[in-house]
């Protein structure tokens, strides 16, 4: 009896054994359709979204161009001429711009991506920032260069190119500061909060070495307003007179002129001086020609000098006082013979991004001059052959 009991004892486990066995096989299969389930879940919702955004790009390209065509539509006149000069160059690059704007929105708010898909959305994210930039920035240079200085000029206005160029780069960096600010809050990034620990910080930092940073600053400021540069002659109040030689972050070295010493000056006290510049003192001759299709009489050559004064007598940097208007008499071949005005514009500049913005100026004046000869009745040729011609005052 004892032995019979000890065989069933031992016995008895067995059957447990193989129902633990099945019943954690059958939890591994159960486990393994659902990670199948979720895979092709996964698979499923990755190709309906590749196609939904294959059909979004091609709905917004053909979407662009029936909104463009109403949307010139509705235009007034004067804004036809925006949108045409400014905008429909580049009307592929802004349909561009937008599908991955839509398509880094649709992925910041999708919650069911991978881990990999954070990462192609930040590329996507950061690809369509600067694409923005870019395009914000050739778009701003697009409607001053060839829309506001047209329109200044024909409404006859006083165009100030200094003006002009600060406005430039004022937009290029308002541009990116706001697309800074963005990216930034569609990542979570608290961007305020850094800055303002950065300004805490460099408050601290300012009271710590105020001088170093103020001749840093001089130092930056001349970089920037570009006064004089390296080679340039230039003269200060006490009488300090001689050449440039280094321009450094704190100080700027000046070799006079006589003596031949080296004088040292913090740049935070040339950002404070009257600095006269010898050598960046220059104009520019810009010699424009006009054959007429006949001899201009006496009456009708006043009348052709005081137009090409009128139209350009308010561009700053265009010394009016100087330009003049000569007329010749021209004997071709086999033609009877012709008048031939040579016009001389003196530009006044002291930088070669300031000298080809004037330049700008005078071609769209050109054409001003062009369309009143015209309404006229005064036939003529504008031969393409403007010479520039620098001339440095000699110290």
């Amino acid at each position: 009896m004892n032995v019979a009991t000890a065989v069933e004892s031992a016995a008895s486990p067995a059957p447990k054994s193989a129902v633990a066995d099945k019943a954690k096989a059958a939890a591994n299969a159960a486990i393994d359709k659902l990670d199948q389930i979720a895979t092709s879940s996964k698979i499923l919702t990755y190709s309906l979204l590749a196609i939904a955004v294959i059909i979004g790009i091609i709905g917004i390209f053909f979407a662009s161009k029936r909104f463009q065509q109403r949307f010139q539509e509705r235009l007034s006149p004067q804004f036809k001429v925006l949108y045409r000069v400014v905008f429909a160059p580049y009307q592929g690059w802004l349909a561009i711009a937008l599908t991955l704007v839509i398509l880094d929105t649709a992925l910041l708010n999708l919650r069911f991506l991978p881990d990999w898909g954070s990462y192609v959305e930040l590329v996507i994210g950061l690809g369509t920032a600067m694409l923005i930039a870019w395009l914000g920035s050739r778009l701003f240079q697009q409607f001053f260069d060839d829309y506001l200085l047209d329109a200044a000029i024909q409404s006859q206005r006083k165009v100030n190119s200094e003006v002009l160029i600060v406005a430039k780069l004022a937009a290029n960096l308002v541009i990116i500061i706001i697309l800074i600010v963005i990216f930034a809050q569609a990542h979570a990034v608290n961007i305020f909060g850094l800055f303002a620990s950065l300004g805490v910080g460099g408050l601290a930092v300012a009271f710590a070495a105020q001088k170093t940073l103020e001749q840093l600053l001089g130092g930056i400021v001349l970089y920037i307003d570009r006064p004089f540069v390296v080679d340039d002659y230039i003269g200060l109040p006490d009488g300090t007179f001689g050449r440039v030689e280094s321009i450094g972050l704190r100080s700027t070295k000046i070799r006079t002129s006589g003596k031949g010493t080296l004088t040292i000056i913090p740049n935070s006290a040339l950002t404070q001086l009257n600095i006269e510049n010898f050598t960046g003192a220059k104009k520019s001759i810009l010699l424009s020609y006009l054959t007429f299709e006949r001899l201009i009489p006496d009456e009708e050559k006043a009348l052709i000098r005081q137009i090409i004064l009128d139209s350009t007598v308010d561009i700053f940097g265009i010394d009016s006082r100087n330009t003049d208007v000569t007329f010749n008499e021209i004997h071709l071949p086999s033609n009877q013979p012709k008048s031939q005005a040579q016009i001389n514009f003196f530009i006044l500049g002291s930088g070669e991004v300031s000298m080809d913005l004037r330049r700008q100026l005078l071609d769209i004046a050109n054409e001003n001059i062009a369309q009143q000869l015209r309404d006229y009745g005064i036939g003529f040729s504008l031969e393409e052959r403007t010479i520039n011609v620098d001339s440095p005052i000699t110290i």
